[in-house]
C-alpha cells in the first residue's frame, strides 16, 4: 500500500517545535525591547520654542549646570530655569536675535515660557533629584553628556529595571560631588575604591523595596 504522506513530513513534529520554541523566544524578546522604555522613550527629543543649544552654553561657554538649574541641589524636583535667567546674559548678548524673539516677549509679559519636559517619571514614582546629587551621582549618569547636545533627548529608559541596576550597585555611577556637574570627569582606575570611600563617608544605602520609590 502507497504512503499517503511523504517521508519527510516525518520530521515534521522536530520542525514544528523548533518553530514554536524559536518563535516564543522572538516573541518575548520583541515585546521586551520595543514595547520597553528602551526603545518608547530613549531617544525622544521635543521641539522646544525657543532652540536652546547645551552644546554651545554648557559645553563651548563651559557654564555650569547649576547657573540655570539653580535648585538641583537642594530641591526633590529639578528645576527650569525662569526667563529672567536667560535674560540675565542675553539683555546683552544677541539682544536682537530673532531666535530669542520668545524669551524677549516672556519676559516682557512676564508669562513663563512654555518649555516642553524630557524627562519624565510617572506620578506614581517618587524621585528626589538633590538626594541623588549629594551622594555624588552625576547629571551625566541620567542625562548622558549633554554638554554635547545641541537638543536635549533623553539618553537612559529611566526604567525601574534601569533605576534598580544602580540602587543595588551604585559604585559605577558614584564620583565627588564637587565634580556631579563635570561632563568630562574621567572614571578613574581606582573607581571601586573610590566609591566604596564616598559609601562608607556618606552612609549610602539606596532602597530597593518597593516603598523607596512608590509612597
Amino acid at each position: 500500500m502507497a504512503q499517503i504522506f511523504a517521508k519527510w513530513t516525518n520530521k515534521l513534529p522536530t520542525i514544528i517545535a523548533v518553530a514554536v520554541v524559536v518563535g516564543g523566544v522572538g516573541v518575548v524578546a520583541g515585546i521586551n525591547y520595543y514595547f520597553s522604555p528602551k526603545f518608547t522613550d530613549v531617544g525622544y527629543r521635543p521641539k522646544q520654542p525657543v532652540p536652546y543649544s547645551h552644546k554651545l552654553h554648557a559645553g563651548d561657554l563651559g557654564m555650569d549646570c547649576r547657573y540655570c538649574h539653580s535648585t538641583i541641589e537642594v530641591s526633590s524636583v529639578a528645576n527650569v530655569p525662569p526667563t529672567q535667567t536667560c535674560m540675565n546674559c542675553h539683555k546683552a548678548i544677541l539682544p536682537e536675535s530673532e531666535k530669542l524673539a520668545p524669551i524677549r516677549e516672556s519676559y516682557a509679559t512676564k508669562v513663563p515660557m512654555q518649555w516642553v519636559r524630557v524627562h519624565k517619571l510617572p506620578d506614581f514614582v517618587y524621585f528626589n533629584h538633590a538626594a541623588h546629587l549629594r551622594a555624588g551621582v552625576g547629571c551625566i549618569s541620567c542625562h548622558g553628556n549633554v554638554a554635547q547636545m545641541e537638543e536635549v533627548m533623553q539618553k537612559q529608559p529611566l526604567s525601574m529595571g534601569w533605576c534598580l541596576e544602580c540602587h543595588r550597585n551604585p559604585g559605577p555611577a558614584l564620583r565627588p560631588v564637587a565634580e556631579i556637574t563635570n561632563m568630562n570627569w574621567v572614571t578613574p582606575t581606582d573607581q571601586a575604591r573610590l566609591a566604596d570611600s564616598i559609601i562608607a563617608a556618606k552612609e549610602i544605602n539606596p532602597p530597593v523595596d518597593c516603598s523607596g520609590c512608590h509612597r
